[in-house]
């Protein structure tokens, strides 16, 4: 089953054309870039062995915060 989610942002960007889109758009960015970084600081205050019982190590942080853009 598939289901299709719509902020009050976008579906005023359907009406409002490109303009709208574009802080559409933007504001998608600046929340996907904020996810990352919140993610990439919480991963980086767990200690190695907190890490490692769920299957992580220092390394894979940065990969595990750029995978959620």
């Amino acid at each position: 089953m598939a289901a299709i989610e719509y902020t009050r942002a976008q579906q005023a960007a359907a009406s409002n054309g490109r303009i709208g889109q574009f802080f559409v758009n933007l504001t998608a960015t600046i929340v996907a870039w904020n996810d990352a970084r919140s993610t990439r600081s919480a991963l980086s205050q767990l200690s190695d062995r907190e890490l490692e019982d769920i299957g992580l190590c220092r390394g894979d942080i940065d990969a595990i915060a750029d995978a959620q853009r």
